[in-house]
């Protein structure tokens, strides 16, 4: 565990039931004009709605951005960027998933002529906040609101890379399960266990400490006790905000911590084959964790005691015992949430098998997280086993 480490966090937070409704007294006053980024899906399920009158109640004037792609690419994100310098807003309103904060986010710190985001890729340090932001996710996974990273996949080199700037983490963030209400159980599932992955992987850093576990380890027991319902059952409010909370407290992992092998190998999935980036850290969570078990067995085991129903919690069960019952857990899971477990459903096989080997070990920022030296064998043998 670190000696030295450090938190950050978004400064305000909002949740519980109807907390879309204090948009007005958060905004009224201190804003003019907000630029509201999110994407035709939320638009058309009606989800900026209430936003949008809070704002409008708030005397705030409006412009939608509403071409966000899923998964963008760094030049996607550039437009965006753009489009929103074109606005004059001193405030951005994100209403959406992990691709849209991450795009807000960046447009935050990037409103000055001449910072563009591949620049950032360059150098992240070189953005600064120039306009306040307010996240308000419509999915329990990403963690963006919470995060100081943005996501985006570079073309040329068929990689999704993060851009990490302290500058990016949010000034206000709202927590309201009800806009999950209406969410495709598919993609519940997959933004899921994507939150699922950053509370194990960040329990299992080498960048693990004080602060990071405490949020880890909280949002494991919220993700393991509520995901199957706010995936199933689309009257579970509780459940989903359950959910909300605990990726956004897996997010306030991340900041403090970090992701490790999943998130590095899952990367050249999205960025070369446009996989859903839930999905492909599903595929990759339980091996590249049973990989990683003999290194951070203890983490595991500390883990499922967290997780644990109360009647596991009585049983005798060595610490081995315990990591491989959290793994099972895991495993089942993902199962009954029928997220594919192998590349072949996409039709990917082992023709590709050393260029995800080579993309994947470049992303060295999160594999030297990782617990367990992963070498270009083990890369391999990872990659093989999930295209069976």
């Amino acid at each position: 565990m670190l000696e030295q480490y450090s938190l950050s966090m978004p400064k305000a937070v909002y949740s519980g039931k109807g907390a879309l409704g204090r948009i007005r007294e958060i905004t009224e006053g201190k804003f003019k004009k907000a630029a509201v980024f999110t994407d035709k899906g939320v638009e058309q399920a009606g989800l900026l709605e209430i936003p949008l009158e809070q704002l409008k109640a708030a005397g705030l004037d409006t412009t939608i951005i509403t071409d966000l792609p899923a998964e963008p690419s760094c030049d996607e994100a550039q437009e965006i960027v753009e489009k929103f310098r074109r606005t004059g807003a001193d405030l951005i309103v994100a209403v959406g998933g992990g691709s849209v904060m991450d795009v807000a986010k960046l447009a935050s710190i990037a409103a000055n002529d001449f910072l563009t985001v591949r620049k950032l890729l360059e150098n992240p340090g070189l953005g600064k906040k120039c306009v306040k932001t307010m996240m308000i996710p419509t999915t329990a996974g990403t963690g963006s609101e919470a995060t100081m990273n943005s996501i985006v996949a570079v073309p040329e080199k068929e990689l999704k890379v993060g851009i990490v700037n302290p500058e990016m983490i949010p000034d206000m963030v709202i927590l309201d399960g009800g806009l999950l209400a209406r969410l495709p159980k598919k993609i519940a599932a997959s933004t899921g266990i994507d939150a699922m992955a950053h509370a194990v992987e960040c329990f299992t850093s080498n960048k693990a400490n004080t602060f990071s576990n405490l949020f880890a380890k909280e949002a494991a027991r919220l993700i393991f006790h509520n995901i199957l319902a706010a995936c199933e059952e689309p009257e579970a409010e509780e459940a989903k905000t359950n959910m909300l909370i605990g990726a956004f407290y897996a997010g306030v992992a991340i900041s403090s911590s970090g992701t490790t092998a999943v998130h590095a190998l899952s990367y050249p999935l999205g960025g070369k084959y446009h996989i859903p980036h839930g999905v492909s850290n599903a595929i990759l969570l339980l091996p590249v964790m049973r990989f990683n078990k003999p290194a951070c067995q203890k983490e595991l085991a500390e883990l499922f005691d967290a997780v644990a129903g109360k009647e596991e919690q009585n049983l005798q069960m060595t610490e081995e015992e315990k990591a491989d019952r959290l793994l099972e857990r895991m495993e089942e899971i993902i199962r009954r949430l029928e997220i594919p477990s192998s590349l072949s459903a996409f039709g990917i096989g082992t023709e590709v098998l050393e260029e995800l080997v080579t993309a994947g070990l470049e992303v060295k920022r999160l594999l030297n997280n990782n617990k367990k030296e992963v070498t270009c064998e083990d890369a391999r043998r990872l990659y093989l086993e999930i295209m069976n």
